[in-house]
């Protein structure tokens, strides 16, 4: 089975994706290949974040490789946190903090409308590919549910009454950003290895 890497150490991500791609790739973490330095994200934009991770890996190993950067983007706080919204409540922050900050900083906002977007960059032989995925939803008043991690107990998506952390991982990578992000990913690698 050909080898891929996934430029991330956030075990959630890897295990999304691993069951996304599970009959395509064998997806190796950074953790797998002996990577452990900080990957700096410096950029203002998902897709340069993605992509700076992607070809780091890629210059270093010399192997397929695709990375993401994801960002909630709330309409009351004019977009953020965005490429901020793993330390959003600061640096070394926990999932449990951006959340406590997100909740106080949404208390009396009416407007709770927010979306998830995901974008992944794809270094395939070489080639740079890039992908994106979002997800529309509001932002709930409380917590609710314990799966999922970082804003899923707090994003209702669209259409839903439940938090990404209500469902399944199964259920919520069917309409996730990082679920369609991926999808669009699956496909391309499809096309590219059948009948490989």
């Amino acid at each position: 089975m050909n080898k891929i890497i996934f430029a991330s150490n956030n075990s959630h991500k890897l295990e999304e994706v691993q069951y996304a791609l599970k009959d395509l790739f064998q997806v190796v973490s950074l953790k797998e290949i002996g990577f452990t330095d900080e990957i700096p994200e410096p950029y203002e934009t998902l897709e340069e974040n993605a992509l700076t991770k992607s070809k780091t890996i890629f210059e270093k190993f010399g192997m397929d490789c695709f990375a993401d950067d994801t960002g909630l983007e709330v309409e009351a706080l004019n977009g953020a946190p965005g490429v901020y919204s793993a330390r959003y409540a600061g640096p070394n922050c926990s999932f449990e903090d951006n959340v406590n900050k997100m909740l106080k900083e949404m208390k009396d906002k009416k407007n709770r409308n927010a979306r998830f977007r995901t974008v992944v960059s794809l270094i395939l032989q070489g080639k740079e590919y890039s992908f994106e995925g979002i997800v529309n939803g509001q932002i709930s008043t409380e917590r609710k549910g314990l799966e999922g991690f970082g804003y899923d107990p707090i994003f209702i998506p669209e259409t839903y009454e439940t938090s990404f952390a209500q469902m399944s991982l199964n259920e919520k990578n069917k309409i996730s950003h990082r679920g369609k992000a991926i999808a669009q990913l699956v496909e391309f690698l499809k096309k590219e290895f059948k009948g490989k």
